[in-house]
């Protein structure tokens, strides 16, 4: 059965990668910002990874609106990349699938949207629905290397909370897993299960980059200087509890260390001789 991956992006590239004769089909060559624009040509039986991101700006998930509409024949399997932002904030507390979602940035309401358009969608048609609610990714490109560069500052680390990430080829192999059929829909917590802050995570590709570390600062101090988007994510904490995905996903990430991570990450980033 064919696997078809709407966003051909950071991630969705690499899980093209993954699966051979799997079809692309980008935001762009689907124009999905039009509800006027003509069905994609599909296969008789397929199954679907979602990628694109909600538009800024904008109530609920227009994009995603357009494209359910014109799915004709409609897949056997629907697998998104939502984020673990639903949550909002759990004041640094674990939290699993079964939480109420009570997001508190608007995009993240966008992404409750989704999910809630999605399982009313899939529903009707009896199709199987994978949400994979997912933290920060990194990888190749996405360490922070021009930040460290620059001297932007962090959180000190006796005031920074918690954090949840993944590396992007983990989130690709994911992806995969929950593209297979065998695997019992449902919404799963995606992370490395390494709870580290987000400063302890710059200091590390800092050191490993062979960087100065990066100045830290107060919580009061990064109020002041730190970008509306930058505080919307230091003002929620919160522990993913990835059990689920390990036990019934049956997935386990290759970098449960993020040094691990990192260190791939700057080799990828290598250029070859």
């Amino acid at each position: 059965m064919t696997a078809v991956v709407v966003g051909a992006g950071y991630t969705g590239q690499r899980v093209l990668d993954l699966i051979p004769g799997s079809l692309r089909l980008s935001r762009t060559e689907l124009d999905l910002d039009d509800g006027d624009a003509p069905a994609p040509s599909l296969p008789a039986e397929y199954r679907m990874l979602y990628t694109v991101p909600p538009r800024e700006g904008v109530d609920g998930d227009p994009r995603l609106e357009n494209l359910v509409a014109r799915l004709d024949p409609p897949p056997s399997r629907f697998v998104y990349i939502s984020t673990s932002g639903v949550y909002g904030d759990r004041g640094g507390k674990r939290v699993d699938e079964s939480a109420t979602p009570t997001p508190l940035t608007a995009r993240a309401k966008r992404r409750v949207a989704a999910e809630t358009l999605l399982s009313a969608w899939c529903g009707q048609r009896h199709v199987d629905l994978v949400i994979l609610r997912t933290p920060g990714i990194y990888g190749p490109g996405r360490l922070g290397l021009d930040r460290l560069e620059l001297g932007d500052p962090v959180v000190a680390e006796a005031e920074a909370g918690p954090g949840n990430r993944i590396h992007v080829d983990d989130l690709a192999a994911c992806c995969v897993r929950a593209l297979d059929p065998g695997t019992p829909p449902g919404i799963y917590n995606v992370g490395d299960g390494d709870y580290r802050s987000a400063t302890s995570f710059a200091k590390a590709v800092a050191r490993l980059a062979g960087l100065e570390a990066p100045p830290e600062i107060s919580r009061a101090e990064a109020e002041k200087v730190f970008s509306a988007t930058r505080l919307s994510f230091l003002r929620e904490s919160r522990v993913l509890d990835t059990r689920k995905m390990r036990d019934v996903l049956g997935f386990t990430p290759r970098y449960t260390n993020p040094e691990s991570g990192i260190r791939a990450s700057l080799r990828a980033q290598q250029p070859a001789d």
